[in-house]
Parts: structure tokens; C-alpha cells; sequence
């Protein structure tokens, strides 16, 4: 049986290699995106980015993270473009093709490297909660063995586990960016900072800022504000089935608390800035 798992993983490997090999080839003949999914971790990116797959003008790419903008940036642009379709699979006019990514969001250079690259990228950023969006954040970490500290624990150390992070990251592009995307449970959530820091390269009609607990509760009527703002043919799904889904027990009331109170300024001063109120405070 041990034989028989590992010649089955032997010749999986060898075909990832070869479609590897064959998509650098033809790399050339690829387009590049038409829309990114930026954020945030948490906020449902998984959830839209598979609705969008099942859009008959949506062809799809071959991952859904990418992550060349922040981890793969050294690689050039020709490895990105091996990641989407040919040319030819986009030749209806309304056919596109994206990916999704929610660690750009919270990058410091990745505004500006797409900028650069893709000048008139459509993007779709999803904000949960913070208090929400921490504590999944979290619970994912433990899933994944990437966290031994108890929640309490993690928050108190985050900033000195961050410090200096940010910094080596925009000082040299080869920098590890593990700690500072996985210890990142407060970070993460000041949104404001990052929308800020996004619409120093963008105009805001081309970022399209969801409520991310609008899109849990009502998936058809926020996937369609999606596809309007894609300029994409109506579509209605089958069913909106929620992915990536994750459960555990419930925040201690205490750390709950403590955490509105952290978040309380940056979120009020997102909703003034935006001009939207996403009344996290009343959830």
C-alpha cells in the first residue's frame, strides 16, 4: 500500500512538473488578469472567488492565490501571466479571468507593484469585522499548527513579534514575510491604513469595498454588485454555499471587549473616510 501511495505521488508530481514546464513555455501566449480579489483574509475571498468561477464569461486561471504581488514578486511578471489562460480562451469581449490573493491588502508595496503592472485592474476588497476577522485569523493559526499562545497571549505579543517587520519588508523584496502575515491578528484589521495606502495608486471607482457580513448574509445580492462592477452578464447560481468556512467556540467576552475598544478610532475613522458605515460596533 506504501508503494503504491508513493508511485501515486511520484507521477502526480511529475505532471505538476510538466504542467509547470509547458505553462512557462507558453507564457507568452497568457493574459493577465482582469480582476484581483486583494482581501481580506478571513472576509469570504474564497467564497466570491469560486461564485465568480462558476460565471460562464469567467475563465479560470490555475489557482486561486496567486501571490506574486508580495512572495513571488522577484520572479518577474512573465511567471505571473503562466498562472492565467491563453489569449485565445479570452477572445469573447465579455470573458475575463482573475485570481485572489487577500495578503496583498496588507502588503505596504503591493498597491504600487500592480499599479505598475496592471494600471486598469479591477479590484474587489471584502472588510469583516475586525474583532471577527482577529479571532479567525487566529483559529486558523491553531488549525495549521502556526500558533502555540492562547488568544490572549498572541494579542499581547504581536507587537514585539511585528517589530521592525513592516520595515525589512519595504527595505529589501527577498525579505521573509512570515511574521508579519501570520502574527498580524490586530495589524491586519486597521483597515484604514491599508484602504489609504490602496488609493494612493487607485482611484476609488476602481476598488470595490464590500461588507463581508453583507455578502454572508445575502450572497446573490453582493455577488451581483460583483458582477456589475465587472462589467459581467447577470448570473444567478444554483446555491451560495459558504467556503472555507471555519468554527470554534466562541471569544471570551473579555478579549471581545477589549478588542472593540482597540478597534473602536480606526474603524470610526474608516467609516468617515469612505463615507459608508459598516456599524461593526452593533453586530
Amino acid at each position: 500500500m506504501k508503494n503504491k501511495l508513493s508511485l501515486s505521488y511520484i507521477k502526480r508530481r511529475i505532471i505538476l512538473r510538466i504542467s509547470k514546464y509547458y505553462r512557462e513555455l507558453t507564457s507568452h501566449d497568457r493574459v493577465l488578469p482582469n480582476y484581483i480579489i486583494i482581501g481580506v483574509q478571513k472576509g469570504g475571498t474564497s467564497s466570491l472567488f469560486r461564485y465568480l468561477l462558476q460565471h460562464p464569461n469567467v475563465v479560470p486561471g490555475f489557482k486561486k492565490e496567486v501571490k506574486f504581488f508580495d512572495g513571488n514578486y522577484q520572479k518577474g511578471l512573465e511567471w505571473y501571466r503562466y498562472n492565467f489562460p491563453f489569449t485565445t480562451q479570452i477572445s469573447d469581449p465579455h470573458a475575463q479571468t482573475g485570481e485572489a490573493s487577500p495578503s496583498y491588502v496588507f502588503h505596504p508595496l503591493v498597491p504600487q507593484r500592480i499599479k505598475e503592472a496592471l494600471p486598469n485592474i479591477k479590484l474587489i476588497l471584502l472588510l469583516r469585522d475586525p474583532v471577527a476577522r482577529a479571532y479567525s485569523h487566529y483559529q486558523g493559526n491553531l488549525r495549521k499548527g502556526q500558533e502555540s499562545l492562547s488568544f490572549q497571549e498572541a494579542i499581547e505579543q504581536e507587537q514585539s513579534r511585528l517589530d521592525g517587520e513592516r520595515e525589512n519588508i519595504i527595505a529589501d523584496q527577498k525579505y521573509p514575510m512570515y511574521h508579519y502575515l501570520v502574527y498580524s491578528y490586530l495589524a491586519r484589521g486597521v483597515y484604514i491604513d491599508q484602504v489609504k495606502n490602496w488609493f494612493k495608486s487607485f482611484p476609488r471607482e476602481q476598488i470595490l469595498i464590500l461588507r463581508s457580513e453583507d455578502f454572508f448574509n445575502n450572497p446573490p445580492k453582493v455577488f451581483q454588485r460583483v458582477l456589475t462592477f465587472l462589467g459581467l452578464p447577470d448570473w444567478k447560481l444554483d446555491n451560495y454555499d459558504i467556503f472555507n468556512f471555519g468554527r470554534y467556540e466562541k471569544m471570551d467576552p473579555h478579549m471581545e471587549k477589549k478588542l472593540r475598544t482597540y478597534f473602536y478610532p480606526n474603524n470610526q475613522e474608516l467609516y468617515e473616510y469612505l463615507g459608508l458605515n459598516f456599524d461593526w460596533e452593533n453586530l
